[in-house]
């Protein structure tokens, strides 16, 4: 069994004009895109994955819902009671917000191998623990990964050119196809790295002179590099040897 984004199945019946949509064609349709691309076999996460990835997303999910009542809270509330009660429910995400970190804390030290591999990620410059967790819960096995750039072109922070002969020269943007967790998880670091750390500080102005992309994308890259380097090394960030990485 393998598991493919939609997308690519899209695409290939676009490729082969095909105009009819119904179960029969779709079957039809799956096998030979199966034929023809020879997707490789799905294997289910380790169970430590999974369970890490359970309590990350569940705390994104806590903390979005936050954000949407902080937001709430921000807007004209007329009404006493409605206004008490976005206060009660803050407070309560809150404090499951700060159990949910605790849980993923505590499950991560009681595995080693999660725990090594945090401490490793925790190395680099703007990275912090619930960061590493993500990256941990997202990027389920470094050995599948072949190289860095196929770990940011599976993040979607890979460039993508558009150019055709002389006439079309579109701007380099970021490709955004791939895990958009990884993305958002990245913003915050990538600015925090820029602001503290002297090492992406040169680097960004060295981007900067040779005008590049856009210094906060570029940086979510370079931090995603350094983790799979860290991964795949088992050995904590080193501002020599990232120069080249």
């Amino acid at each position: 069994m393998s598991v493919v984004n939609p997308a690519a199945i899209k695409a290939f019946a676009q490729s082969r004009l095909s105009r009819t949509k119904t179960d029969k064609v779709d079957s039809e349709l799956i096998a030979r895109f199966t034929v023809a691309q020879g997707p490789p076999t799905w294997t289910p996460l380790p169970a430590e994955v999974r369970e890490l990835q359970a309590l990350v997303r569940r705390l994104e999910s806590l903390v979005e819902m936050r954000m949407m009542e902080e937001n709430r809270l921000s807007s004209t509330i007329t009404v006493d009671t409605v206004r008490q009660s976005v206060e009660e429910h803050l407070a309560y995400l809150s404090e499951q917000i700060k159990r949910t970190e605790k849980l993923i804390r505590n499950y991560i030290n009681s595995h080693p191998t999660l725990k090594r591999q945090s401490q490793l990620l925790d190395s680099i410059p703007g990275i912090a623990e619930t960061t590493a967790a993500l990256l941990l819960s997202e990027i389920t096995d470094i050995n599948q990964h072949r190289s860095a750039r196929q770990v940011a072109a599976y993040a979607g922070l890979v460039p993508r050119e558009r150019q055709s002969g002389s006439s079309v020269r579109g701007r380099t943007r970021l490709s955004k196809i791939g895990n958009a967790r990884l993305r958002r998880a990245l913003y915050f670091p990538a600015i925090t790295a820029i602001r503290c750390s002297p090492f992406f500080q040169s680097w960004a102005k060295g981007l900067q002179e040779r005008g590049k992309m856009s210094v906060i994308c570029a940086v979510m890259r370079k931090l995603l590099h350094l983790a799979y380097g860290v991964l795949k090394t088992g050995k904590p960030f080193d501002p020599e040897w990232a120069k080249i990485a």
